[in-house]
């Protein structure tokens, strides 16, 4: 078992800019996918961006230009730098770790709230 605990949400103006960091409890993702979905209300959740540990790092097209992932397989840690942030992007934020086998695991989320 392994649990992700993410931070650095909040309120922030249209415009501005927020990171997400979330880090493991066990180095357990540094061959799998360590990623962020995100909710809002009355929506499903969604992929926000994703990268595996060689591969190509995925993007959801209302993102791309604007939000950039890292990750450190050595701090076991994954961030989400959001630039440009606009009210669309209020959402619970989750951090997303699946192992090479295939077992997920979620964070607890995070609430970002973008005011117009």
């Amino acid at each position: 078992q392994a649990q992700l605990v993410e931070s650095g949400g909040g309120l922030v103006q249209a415009g501005g800019s927020l990171r997400l960091s979330c880090a493991a409890s066990r180095n357990i993702f540094s061959t799998g996918v360590m990623g962020w979905y995100r909710q809002a209300p009355g929506k499903q959740r969604e992929l926000v961006a994703t990268m595996p540990s060689g591969g190509t790092t995925d993007y959801a097209d209302s993102v791309k230009g604007r939000f950039t992932i890292s990750r450190d397989n050595a701090k076991n840690t994954v961030d989400l730098q959001m630039n440009s942030l606009k009210p669309e992007d209020t959402a619970v934020y989750y951090c997303y770790g699946r192992r090479l086998l295939g077992t997920e695991y979620w964070g607890q989320g995070t609430q970002v709230t973008v005011s117009s």
